[in-house]
């Protein structure tokens, strides 16, 4: 593993192509408030997965095939690891009650918060590495206890109640119970008020920064590079809200993923302890990630074809 030596211009070129990606998206091609079907969805998730790919060709001719392979590593573990978000979004929706013309608009502006939250994450966590290197030994830890927790987990399940992010938003700003239209805020006798689509966006926002807390050590675990770090966090993240309405109706037949993806932070938590000792190549991280999320996918299909048979 290696520190970043991406020039600021890299950074500001990928940050200025976000931008504009996420203008057309809403200012363009959502600008009209309605359901996204699943046809649609399927068409947005092949875009969002071949620019993910495209952007990884250009790291491979640019910076070499180990960069490459630690960006598709760190962007499989995101993906799958967004899965989980997936289930959250259906809980936090049904519990407010967003309309569906209205979804959209709010996991928009949720991936915009999400990615400027996990480029703070991750500047404060390549710091911490380098400036402490048994943070190591912190994540990776971490790491293994969450995926022990997964593992024993029943079944996906949150509430926004027991976020401390949200029970705190709730105390200062007060909130109206009705709808109006896709606004987030209201003014009522000079004073503005909360729509529930705010509170349904902050509980999106709120429940990021548990996924982040999971995620991004787990991509430290494959690369230190920064800029790998962020760019395959960014391009899953961004990629999420077509994959929700695509799967959001059969996401729930996905029966052991929970155990593949427990299972791929227990290794990625492993892989960390014992990096200084037992180096682990890019490449089979990559192939057992990949053979962990496959088998997990595969083992729950062939369970719903028997009960469907």
């Amino acid at each position: 593993m290696h520190q970043s030596g991406v020039p600021l211009g890299a950074w500001a070129g990928f940050t200025l192509l976000i931008l504009i990606l996420l203008a057309l998206d809403l200012g363009v091609f959502h600008r009209r408030l309605r359901k996204v079907h699943s046809s649609e969805a399927l068409l947005w998730s092949l875009f969002w997965i071949g620019l993910a790919l495209a952007f990884n060709l250009g790291l491979y001719f640019w910076l070499g095939r180990q960069r490459a392979l630690e960006f598709l590593t760190g962007y499989l573990i995101e993906k799958a690891l967004s899965i989980d978000n997936i289930f959250v979004f259906l809980v936090l929706f049904s519990s407010f009650a967003v309309p569906e013309p209205y979804q959209h608009r709010v996991l928009f502006w949720g991936v915009l918060g999400a990615i400027v939250l996990r480029a703070i994450f991750i500047l404060v966590g390549a710091a911490l590495l380098h400036a402490f290197h048994w943070m190591l030994f912190v994540f990776g830890g971490f790491l293994i206890y969450t995926g022990f927790m997964l593992l024993k987990q029943k079944e996906f399940s949150t509430s926004p109640e027991h976020n401390p992010v949200f029970r705190l938003f709730r105390r200062l700003m007060p909130s109206v119970s009705d709808y109006h239209g896709a606004r987030f805020l209201v003014s009522r006798n000079r004073r503005w008020y909360a729509t529930p689509l705010l509170l349904a966006l902050v509980a999106v926002e709120a429940t990021d920064v548990v996924f982040a807390v999971d995620s991004i050590p787990a991509i430290f675990a494959v690369t230190n590079d920064p800029f790998i770090v962020f760019t395959s966090n960014v391009f899953a993240i961004l990629g999420l809200r077509s994959l929700y309405f695509l799967l959001a109706d059969i996401v729930h037949r996905f029966r052991y993923l929970k155990i593949g993806l427990g299972l791929v932070l227990v290794f990625v938590g492993f892989k960390m302890l014992l990096s200084r000792w037992i180096p682990v190549p890019t490449g089979v991280s990559l192939a057992v990630v990949a053979g962990l999320l496959g088998l997990s996918l595969l083992a729950s299909l062939m369970r719903q074809r028997d009960h469907s048979g």
